[in-house]
């Protein structure tokens, strides 16, 4: 089956609502929030790692530049947060469920470029992919600690997974950069 194309868009806040939190928006006068000459900070977000989860931090180096987009993955439990470091950022794929929610629903199908400076925080159950446009990317990823274990558990050891799951797409889809 020949691959249907997928437009990369650029990260809006409105378009990625479905899927999560768009990270990056400039300073505002939210709670609680600071600035001064020396520096600013300001709140982003609470991040969800699910009930007794316990966050984790993880550097992430993506490398995956084929343009084609044959499977997705899920996490059940924990929001997952990722932000491009350095100069270079990522195309990020994400789906919404079908309607039995075990499956990705293809119609709900979106792409999108993420800058360096910015991040997403995907709600739990978004379906997801990560490429880079050329060069591998690192990225700082803010997950649940269980889930990573787990993940690992499962790519390295073929063990099963049940905090998240793998998807192989019916139809592969190529993305347009």
């Amino acid at each position: 089956m020949s691959p249907a194309h997928l437009p990369v868009e650029p990260l809006d806040v409105a378009a990625f609502s479905p899927y999560g939190a768009v990270w990056g928006r400039p300073y505002g006068n939210d709670s609680p929030s600071f600035t001064n000459s020396a520096t600013d900070f300001w709140h982003q977000h609470f991040f969800d790692c699910g009930d007794q989860g316990k966050p984790e931090v993880l550097w992430v180096n993506y490398r995956k530049n084929d343009r084609t987009v044959n499977a997705l993955e899920v996490h059940w439990l924990t929001e997952q947060a990722i932000v491009p470091l350095g100069p270079l950022g990522v195309i990020h794929v994400v789906a919404l469920s079908d309607a039995s929610g075990l499956r990705p629903d293809p119609a709900t199908l979106k792409a999108f470029y993420i800058a360096p400076g910015n991040g997403i925080c995907m709600h739990t159950g978004c379906w997801h992919a990560t490429q880079v446009v050329d060069a591998q990317v690192s990225c700082l990823m803010l997950t649940r600690a269980s889930t990573t274990a787990e993940l690992v558990d499962y790519l390295e050891n073929h063990k099963p997974a049940r905090e998240s799951a793998m998807f192989t797409l019916e139809q592969p889809y190529l993305l347009q950069v």
